[in-house]
């Protein structure tokens, strides 16, 4: 089982990960998760000022972002990406979130294959607001590809690197439906929770989508597919997954 733990000023809990994101998150007792997609992506840096803005206009505070969706121009190298990170991060710093390399929030930071955006955008954040219903599921499982994880270089964990047959691509994502399901179950949740599956590929579903995606119930409110590649050079196939009552577009 991953290791959680729960990030009060924020009022939800998470699935402890790398210091870039963290796997997933759920709102504690009396609140609940919202989701906001931007109409137009907006700049990193133009994008967190959109959003201070907006959390301080809903009266809740920056602890209370959770999770966010971003777009990149193209997947990074190993170092690219832990630059891009750290840079990210330090907001999450100065608004109270990041500390000592612990990251509560969910991501998930993909490439699209078409009309890529000329720099990282946020494409949407979620964050929690107080809740008198008790009865209210709500949770965003951080993307991730076929990477296991575990310690080393992104092209020691990938599985069949490099391979993209229809064999291939099946044990592909059977590893992430896998790491989707343990960070879900980690949290309380399970398929019959997820109101939102998501995947990122530029490679056919059709010979594991039926046997893979539908068949574990990953798929019981259609599936959305984006034609993207996920955030990492080597890497080919990446999943998120939610359950999200309120969902806006600002």
């Amino acid at each position: 089982m991953a290791e959680t733990a729960v990030f009060e000023p924020g009022g939800y809990r998470y699935v402890r990960g790398p210091f870039q994101y963290s796997g997933g998150v759920a709102a504690q007792p009396g609140y609940v998760i919202e989701r906001a997609r931007f109409a137009e992506p907006r700049p990193i840096e133009a994008g967190f000022r959109d959003i201070e803005a907006y959390l301080t206009a809903r009266g809740r505070p920056f602890t209370s972002f959770c999770a966010c969706e971003l777009r990149s121009p193209a997947p990074f190298d190993d170092a690219g990406f832990i630059a891009f990170n750290r840079v990210y991060v330090g907001t999450l710093e100065r608004w109270g979130i990041f500390k000592d390399d612990e990251n509560p929030v969910a991501r998930s930071n993909v490439c699209p294959e078409i009309n890529p955006p000329a720099e990282p955008v946020f494409e949407a954040f979620c964050y929690t607001v107080p809740s008198d219903e008790t009865d209210v599921k709500s949770f965003v499982i951080a993307g991730s590809a076929e990477a296991r994880e575990a310690p080393g270089d992104y092209a020691e964990r990938i599985v069949r690197m490099g391979e993209t047959s229809a064999e291939a691509m099946t044990e592909k994502a059977q590893s992430v439906l896998e790491t989707m399901e343990t960070r879900m179950a980690a949290l309380g949740f399970g398929w019959s929770d997820a109101a939102t599956s998501q995947v990122y590929t530029v490679h056919d579903l059709h010979p594991f989508f039926a046997s893979e995606i539908v068949a574990r119930g990953a798929a019981k409110a259609g599936l959305t597919w984006y034609y993207a590649r996920p955030p990492v050079l080597g890497l080919d196939y990446e999943m998120d997954v939610r359950r999200v009552p309120t969902e806006r577009i600002i």
